[in-house]
């Protein structure tokens, strides 16, 4: 797996690739962006999943993970701009977009400007509820989800947040209560998976059909017993429902 620092929409991101043939396992290039205070290396097991169905690609988003921080912070629209042109610069072609709870809301962003590069869509915990659209709110239900985490979970997340800092966190959390992420669904033309953990009281279930009722040819499922930080846990698994969705060729 190599890591590198890339220039991209202006901004310094940095990237792993496991540098897997695409050519070798039906062409594809999945390419992972993680959610608030998070970077690359919470997409570990998901990742390792993934790499026999195809390249994997991981990005740190500006201010995140090993990124520097830049002078001003992006909306989620900049941020999608940032990843089109990610995608285009490292010549990534089509990849599967796959985002994680802040990330859904880049994803979204990315795959609703620009339509012809994300084919395929997946929105792993899909933020923020419109309902609780609020700092507080937002902070109490991330404090619910962590209640019940395992230690894994609280280390990769520590370590995370510590690179990303308060102040820089703080910034962003803002510009995620400040996206109408419902606005910009009905937007994104790709097949689209949402996946949620039925434990996950960020993306509560009727806020996730929302979700998916929104966006065109769109289909949801959930993952047992697991909470918002899924894919942490349960990479095999959130793999195995990608892969089914990409060969899955009937409606939703």
């Amino acid at each position: 797996m190599t890591v590198r620092k890339v220039q991209a929409g202006g901004y310094t991101v940095v990237t792993t690739d496991t540098d897997t043939d695409a050519d070798d396992a039906a062409g594809r290039t999945f390419l992972l962006v993680h959610g608030i205070g998070m970077g690359i290396s919470y997409f570990a097991e998901l990742s390792t999943a993934l790499e026999a169905h195809g390249r994997v690609v991981a990005i740190d988003l500006p201010g995140f993970g090993d990124a520097p921080e830049p002078e001003h912070s992006l909306t989620m629209a900049e941020m999608g701009a940032v990843l089109i042109d990610f995608v285009e610069v490292e010549g990534l072609g089509k990849p599967v977009l796959v985002g994680h709870s802040m990330g859904t809301q880049v994803a979204a962003e990315a795959a609703a400007q620009r339509p012809d590069l994300f084919p395929e869509v997946v929105l792993v915990a899909p933020t923020v509820n419109q309902h609780e659209r609020s700092i507080p709110k937002q902070t109490w239900r991330m404090l619910q989800d962590l209640f019940g985490e395992n230690p894994r979970v609280w280390v990769i997340g520590m370590k995370n947040y510590a690179k990303t800092g308060p102040r820089w966190f703080i910034k962003k959390l803002k510009s995620m209560m400040d996206h109408d992420v419902e606005e910009t669904l009905p937007r994104i033309k790709a097949h689209t998976l949402v996946v949620r953990g039925n434990r996950d009281p960020v993306c509560p279930h009727g806020w996730v059909e929302e979700v998916t009722a929104l966006i065109p040819d769109a289909r949801m499922v959930e993952v047992d017993g697991r909470g918002h930080e899924t894919m942490v846990k349960d990479g095999a698994c959130v793999a195995r429902y990608i892969v089914e969705h990409l060969e899955y060729q009937g409606q939703p």
